[in-house]
């Protein structure tokens, strides 16, 4: 049930990318592996900057962060790394290990002694306040604490580390030496990639804070983004159970581990790491010391949000809705209208199969009126949704906040396509799916599966289809048999269509019965289907049903009951500011005034609509336009002297031919065989018979292919 609710709501384990465990009992401690890493950065600093290259340099430093930040590893994989970006450094680091841990216990002590004269002297080695000056301060007083027969163990733990990895070396030479080389090309090409592997995770003691929250932040952002990286759900867990093993309030460690049992679909468990993470949560205060008093209420209102969600992906609705429940009387009573909202959000998913969930919707929309909040269906103009957007975005930009990012896109291309701005529209879906390929090259992971990105896709995909390309198979199936004529092959997928949108399928319907001359079928239909939306306040599909009526009525000979209509559909085309669809109204009342016999003010309203359907308008839409437009041009030509309507009748074919491309590129033989009918008429009136002869050729070719329905021509927009 990916959704973008799941995205919204409460997710304190993560905050761009970072954890944050306030609540970690254990401190740094100096390890064996670390001793090693504190060699390693010793050896940096002793070595010339002549005797590592510019390039080697720049691979120990991409190397530094995840050594330190990273849990223990065995000392045959610190070698490995440390040789595949220096070679030289990796020789010296391991001849440093050596005589410390085949010496004496004093060579240790030296050692530790040594490490305070990097930050001495006026122009250090290391600067105190750097990430490694950090580290170093921090190894050198953790040794100070420890007691002498501390002290021993860890001479005893390094000596043990030293021998372990020095058998693994040697049952590896071979095989690294034969690698090398290919190991250091491969490093010139490739980013540095030392993240948490399974071979590489130590499992033999608790880690320190920071490895903690490290191991913690990079599996979670592994499971968000790109699931194939992390561990497996089994090692994570183990993993998991080791740091909860040394500290069962690890708040952020239930977390993780909810996620991970999401990810194997085991409910059992992943509803007890839930209830875990917000009974830690609740129990080490650390809400109440970010929220003060309401702390504790907010845990609990999320925790139930939270259970809803989990819930709801494993499709158990009536607990989800139970649990929706607990989380709305607990944040009314908080008066926490952001919870709310996240609930009522969450309560119209689960109601989706309902009939009622509309209801649900506009319960929704009427807390944004009550805020203050501009809405695209209350008519409001683009200026100000784009201003209120704007706001918000600079949030969102400023704090990284990049899934709100992606949401605030795809609205705005929600919007641009109601407006009619397919352009805008096209823009604005094409950045989203940019900055998702950016991030995926930038990261190396990927950030496309969120709902934001498919939604962007789906109004990539109308958008295309209305340009010739693919939008769903039903629908262009649809449309293609419509435009060849072959109403029974379209009234086959009226049922496929109906299974998807049920208004969109009893419309299409309607729209067969009409094109098959079933025209009290039809009307029928569309009454019903007009109350319906009418109801729903489906203000799209309200104008699109008064405009088929509107043509039902010309086609039926009764133009003058159709300008009501008309009227109606452009009123609320202009109400709501669906600019679109008001040329298509425009387009439709210019028709009628033809049919009505007043073709010079069909042609001064046609000159209002062309241009926006020119600009944004569908294919077909621009070929039915300008064959309007040729048709007026006739028309109006009747009246005029002889020279005069020749000109007229000369510029009407040009229109023609202009409309004919365009049927063309939608292969619309029905349409363009009327064109030709109109075209072989008009050059038969210019007396040039090539010309018409040619025309009535491919007339009477596409004839003998189409079913003719006995609809007369200028009755057929």
């Amino acid at each position: 049930m990916a959704s973008v609710h799941e995205s919204l709501y409460f997710n304190p384990m993560m905050t761009n990318g970072v954890v944050h465990a306030n609540v970690f009992g254990i401190k740094d401690w100096v390890t064996p592996y670390k001793i090693a890493v504190l060699v390693l950065l010793n050896e940096m600093s002793r070595t010339g900057e002549g005797a590592v290259s510019l390039m080697e340099r720049r691979r120990l430093n991409q190397l530094l962060l995840p050594l330190l930040q990273g849990p223990d590893i065995t000392l045959s994989k610190l070698y490995k790394l440390i040789e595949e970006s220096c070679p030289q450094l990796a020789n010296s680091v391991q001849i440093r290990i050596k005589l410390m841990a085949e010496g004496e216990l004093k060579d240790m002590e030296q050692f530790f002694d040594d490490l305070s004269d990097s930050f001495s002297g006026t122009e250090p080695e290391v600067h105190k306040t750097s990430v490694v000056g950090l580290f170093l301060r921090h190894m050198i007083l953790a040794y100070s604490k420890l007691s002498f027969s501390q002290v021993f163990k860890l001479y005893t733990a390094l000596q043990q580390y030293f021998q372990n990895g020095e058998k693994k070396t040697v049952e590896d030479a071979d095989m690294e030496l034969t690698s090398r080389d290919e190991g250091e090309r491969k490093m010139e090409k490739e980013e540095l990639d030392v993240s948490v592997r399974e071979e590489e995770v130590s499992c033999s003691g608790p880690l320190s804070q920071k490895q903690a929250e490290f191991f913690l932040s990079q599996q979670a952002s592994l499971l968000k983004n790109d699931e194939t990286k992390a561990l497996t759900p089994a090692s994570l867990q183990k993993e998991l159970n080791n740091l909860l093993k040394f500290n069962p309030d690890f708040a952020e460690a239930h977390y993780l581990s909810y996620l991970n049992n999401l990810r194997v679909q085991d409910v059992f468990s992943s509803t007890h790491s839930l209830l875990h993470y917000f009974d830690r949560l609740i129990l080490t205060g650390a809400e109440s010391k970010s929220n003060g008093e309401e702390g504790y209420g907010r845990s609990l209102r999320y925790a139930a949000l939270n259970l809803a969600a989990l819930h709801c992906r494993f499709g158990h609705y009536q607990q989800a809705e139970l649990a929706l429940q607990e989380a709305i009387r607990i944040a009314q009573e908080s008066n926490d209208h952001v919870c709310l909202q996240h609930c009522l959000s969450w309560l119209y998913v689960l109601g989706q199969k309902r009939s009622d969930s509309y209801v649900l919707l506009e319960h929704s929309v009427k807390k944004a009126v009550h805020f203050g909040l501009p809405r695209a269906f209350a008519g409001k103009t683009a200026n100000k949704l784009m201003d209120a957007l704007k706001d918000s975005d600079l949030l969102h930009w400023k704090h990284s906040l990049s899934e709100l990012i992606d949401i605030s896109i795809a609205q705005k291309t929600a919007i641009w396509r109601l407006y009619g701005r397919s352009t805008m529209a096209l823009q604005q879906a094409q950045m989203l799916l940019s900055m998702n390929s950016l991030e995926a090259v930038n990261a190396g992971v990927q950030q496309n599966n969120t709902e934001s990105f498919a939604v962007a896709l789906c109004h990539l995909a109308e958008l295309h289809a209305e340009q010739l390309w693919m939008l769903c198979d039903q629908k262009i199936q649809f449309d293609r048999a419509m435009n060849d004529g072959k109403y029974h092959l379209a009234d086959s997928l009226v049922t496929g269509i109906t299974a998807l949108n049920s208004i969109e399928g009893v419309y299409r319907k309607a729209v067969v019965l009409q094109a098959q001359n079933q025209m009290s079928e039809a009307h029928k239909l569309l009454q019903k289907l007009l109350v319906h939306c009418q109801k729903l306040k489906n203000t799209e599909m309200v104008i699109s049903v008064l405009l088929s009526v509107a043509e039902l009525y010309w086609r039926s000979s009764s133009p003058t009951i159709a300008l009501p209509m008309l009227l109606q559909a452009l009123a609320l085309s202009k109400e709501y500011r669906l600019q679109y669809l008001a040329s298509e109204t425009v387009l439709n009342l210019a028709f009628a005034q033809l049919i009505l016999g007043i073709p010079e003010q069909a042609l001064s309203l046609l000159h209002m609509a062309i241009e926006p359907i020119l600009a944004d308008g569908a294919i077909l839409d621009k070929g039915r336009a300008m064959f309007l437009v040729a048709k007026c041009q006739v028309a109006s030509a009747a009246s005029y002297d002889q020279p005069k309507k020749a000109e007229a009748l000369e510029a009407a074919i040009e229109n023609l031919n202009e409309a004919k491309n365009y049927f063309a590129k939608v292969d619309c033989k029905e349409r363009i065989r009327d064109v030709v009918y109109f075209q072989a008429r008009l050059y038969h009136t210019l007396g040039k018979t090539q010309e018409r002869n040619r025309c009535a050729m491919l007339f009477r070719q596409l004839h003998q292919e189409l079913p003719s329905h006995g609809v007369p021509l200028i009755n057929h927009l």
